[in-house]
């Protein structure tokens, strides 16, 4: 049996396009010489659509087009969709895959393990499956499985989720193969999670694994694919491409299959998980065009380099807004780089604009000194010009604050933080460095000083970052020990002989800006906790580190 990896990028609710998706995979499958495709988890209304499954159009939807889609395609398939629950009590939805051939449903099968850590809360729509069956097809016990329902290897994880293992259970029942239809959101170093769970399962029941995950960006997630098979030698036998659509054929009588090129490490993994994600955010949400405020800074330059991948030069403009403590480097790197990536450049100059500010709070402002309340002003008039721009031009606003700065507050409400998606918010200021230079290597288009002058919000004469943070090689590690570890600042200061006094000061630094990040625009998940979805605080608290 020649099986067929259909690795596609669905949006949620788009059942039209989605529909055309599928057929179109099958069809060239069917041409390929395919026996059977099967398709990612809920890849008939997009993974995950929320509380748009609490409603009963949206499930009646998944069903119709179910039955058109039974009716319509060319070759037997595996297609994900929210079912029905049989239960008489719990959840009146299910995450179900189905054996779609013949012109009718075939087999179905119901999710059984329900996430709810991170960025899941499956329990939350869905009742779970009460058994799992195999079912017979070209002369195959096959065992069908999805996304969670593998990830509870008694063997592999020290400490389980959950009592029941799906894949045990299958593999008892005679299967001699197992499928798992998956939408599994990237995260740094799970590729490799992944593969290595896979490989377990493999290796401990005897059996092949084909795992078959979506790609694309829905929201702050980010799907990577990497779908794949994985033999009971522990041998990788096909595996799709990283964050793109693919194809790819497995044949299960010579245990061969197409094996296409990965990411040669993570930070280039990381590279294309933003792009993809920034691609698929701006056009599933109905833009074309997007609007950067270019500062000449590390941040914005790279933000600028992955829209420009993302999108096509033709629809970035980069926007120059020098104020009065701007250094004249600054808008020079940032008009040398709109050259570089030959995408269109703006400057709005804001010093009249802050004086006029100044004077209109000149009488409720008297007797005080300067601070920050000034330098916040300057920051908010640049975020009203780039919405400005954006609702004239409908672009998208990508902002450009980076995940050091969002987790101390390092930011400014309505200024630097307005926008309709921050791209690098779970990106730490090292690795955006990092990235940088990755960009650099392909083609140098980031100017040079860009990467070695001193980071600066230019918001008050020879300001520095380091003025009001520590070394940002010192900051990230804290950061990532106290922010996704989940390690005390007592655990933090002795790991890293850092002073205690610091690492408790950028601990309340996080909590006191949860406000801030609640009121951020979305930002793309590539860490395994970010300032997003799967990171739930209370603002209102008085928990004392």
């Amino acid at each position: 049996m020649k099986i067929a990896l259909a690795q596609m990028n669905p949006t949620v609710g788009d059942f039209a396009g989605n529909v055309a998706r599928i057929l179109d995979f099958a069809q060239r499958a069917r041409a390929r010489g395919a026996d059977l495709a099967v398709f990612s988890e809920l890849c008939l209304c997009g993974y995950l659509p929320h509380d748009l499954i609490e409603r009963p159009d949206f499930v009646e939807r998944n069903h119709q087009e179910l039955q058109h889609l039974a009716a319509e395609t060319p070759l037997p398939s595996i297609v994900g969709y929210v079912g029905r629950s049989r239960g008489e009590t719990g959840k009146r939805a299910a995450n179900c895959a189905a054996l779609i051939a013949d012109g009718r449903v075939v087999f179905e099968q119901r999710k059984m393990l329900l996430p709810t850590y991170d960025v899941f809360d499956e329990s939350r729509y869905f009742q779970p499956a009460e058994s799992q069956d195999v079912f017979s097809f070209c002369g195959r016990r096959i065992g069908l499985t999805i996304c969670e329902d593998v990830w509870n290897d008694k063997n592999f994880w020290a400490n389980r989720l959950y009592q029941r293992d799906p894949v045990a259970e299958l593999a008892a029942a005679g299967a001699d193969l197992l499928l798992n239809v998956s939408s599994s959101p990237y995260t740094i170093d799970k590729r490799g999670l992944r593969h290595d769970m896979l490989r377990a399962i493999a290796r401990e029941h005897r059996l092949p694994v084909v795992y078959v995950n979506q790609i694309g960006g829905n929201d702050s997630l980010v799907f990577d694919g990497s779908s794949l098979v994985m033999m009971p030698d522990g041998r990788v036998a096909a595996q799709a491409k990283a964050f793109d659509e693919d194809l790819v054929l497995f044949d299960t009588e010579t245990g061969s299959g197409e094996v296409h090129d990965q990411p040669k490490n993570e930070l280039e993994a990381v590279d294309l998980a933003l792009v993809r994600g920034t691609r698929d955010y701006v056009r599933k949400c109905g833009f074309s065009r997007v609007v950067i405020g270019l500062s000449g800074g590390i941040d914005s330059s790279l933000v600028a380099t992955i829209a420009v991948r993302a999108l096509g030069p033709e629809n970035v403009t980069g926007v120059g807004m020098p104020g009065p403590y701007s250094s004249p480097g600054s808008l020079t790197d940032a008009q040398e780089l709109a050259r570089n990536l030959g995408i269109r450049f703006e400057i709005l100059p804001i010093g009249p604009i802050f004086d006029s500010y100044r004077q209109s709070l000149a009488g409720v402002f008297a007797g005080t000194p300067e601070d920050v309340t000034e330098e916040n002003i300057q920051a908010r008039i640049r975020g009203n010009l780039l919405m400005a721009l954006s609702n004239k031009f409908h672009s998208l606003v990508l902002s450009t604050g980076n995940k050091s700065e969002m987790a101390v507050g390092y930011c400014t409400l309505y200024g630097d933080m307005a926008g309709g998606l921050a791209v690098v918010a779970d990106i730490p200021k090292v690795m955006v460095y990092e990235l940088a230079r990755l960009v650099n290597e392909r083609s140098p288009v980031i100017p040079a000083a860009v990467l070695t002058k001193p980071p600066s919000a230019e918001l008050r004469p020879n300001q520095a970052d380091q003025d009001s943070l520590p070394p940002y090689d010192v900051l990230d590690r804290i950061l990532k020990a106290y922010v996704e570890d989940l390690k005390s600042p007592e655990e933090i200061a002795a790991h890293y002989e850092f002073p205690l006094e610091l690492v408790r000061s950028i601990a309340v630094r996080v909590d006191r800006n949860e406000y801030k990040r609640h009121q951020a625009p979305p930002g793309l998940k590539v860490t395994s906790k970010a300032f997003s979805v799967g990171r739930r605080f209370p603002i209102a608290q008085k928990y004392v580190i």
